[in-house]
């Protein structure tokens, strides 16, 4: 006997955080621009570059978001929601392309330095256009936690990506404000671009790690293994458990042994309750239990161990 439940969440929602990063992406970027126009500071016209990506990858997080909320169909039985994976793939190679134009801007500047100028009207705006970038990142990770987004996640660790790195672009600007030494532009150029490089290859690895079927992380196995201890004490025995994530949709497959002499009506109560508890403690999850009888040598063969 299988059971199977799917819970449907609502996620059309999501798409809401997607037009807020797009807009805050459309303001930094032109905050930054004008920064750079006033200054000249190749570093401000990277962290003005990061701005266009963080822009082209909400677009594609308002795409997959859209398509991920999707219901179940006759052609994807079980939803839509690995779409979000594509969204956080293709961010990641956008922040790696880039780092690579920041790099060879960076490597040209310190070949041919030059003055920056009107630094501290540059230096106001580049801090405005953080400011923006903090507060939607905070938003978005607080949805992205509360709906187990991995889109909104990864969007919100690229924007703190980009305030992190105005940071440090600012702070090299205003070391050239008190130095005079105009190489240290170009050089925090260069480690803004390494800093962008790994938070690019992150996202690639989690996200292929989704389209993978990788198993849930420990901290929810070990949730999972609590819930089945309690089903225990009931002489019920668990075996064969398999876990993945598609984005926001966990899923759990367990064959469920119970007493011989239990009816199917008892049976398919426990596995109920049993079914509802891991989604209490998992959320939206899909849950597959394969009920056996306990006492039956059979019941602990699996034909994926053979």
């Amino acid at each position: 006997m299988q059971k199977e439940k799917i819970v449907n969440s609502g996620r059309s929602s999501l798409t809401k955080f997607a037009w807020l990063s797009i807009a805050a992406a459309v303001t930094t970027i032109s905050m930054k621009t004008i920064a750079y126009f006033l200054t000249g500071s190749v570093g401000l016209l990277s962290d003005a570059v990061e701005s266009v990506v963080n822009l082209l990858g909400a677009f594609m997080a308002l795409g997959m978001l859209t398509i991920a909320a999707r219901p179940a169909d006759n052609e994807h039985a079980f939803g839509h929601s690995k779409a979000e994976y594509f969204a956080s793939v293709v961010e990641g190679l956008l922040i790696l392309v880039a780092a690579a134009g920041i790099a060879f801007t960076g490597i040209e500047r310190i070949l041919n330095p030059k003055p920056l100028e009107q630094m501290g009207i540059g230096l106001l705006v580049s801090v405005g256009a953080s400011v923006v970038n903090f507060v939607v990142a905070r938003i978005l990770m607080t949805a992205g936690k509360k709906f187990n987004s991995i889109t909104l996640e990864a969007d919100s660790q690229h924007l703190m990506t980009d305030v992190w790195t105005s940071a440090g672009v600012i702070g090299g600007v205003g070391l050239i404000a008190i130095t005079g030494w105009n190489q240290l532009d170009p050089i925090m150029a260069l480690i803004v671009a390494a800093n962008i490089v790994w938070t690019g290859i992150g996202l690639v690895r989690r996200s292929v790690d989704g389209l993978m079927d990788v198993a849930l992380p420990d901290h929810e196995m070990k949730s999972i293994e609590k819930i089945m201890n309690k089903y225990r004490q009931k002489k019920v025995e668990f075996h064969a458990i398999r876990t993945r994530q598609a984005a926001s949709r966990r899923f759990i497959s367990v064959h469920m042994l119970v007493p011989g002499e239990w009816t199917v009506h008892d049976a398919h109560h426990v596995a109920e309750d049993f079914e509802g508890d891991l989604r209490g403690i998992l959320g939206d999850a899909v849950v597959t239990t394969h009920l056996e009888p306990i006492d039956d040598e059979i019941s602990m063969h699996d034909i994926h161990d053979q």
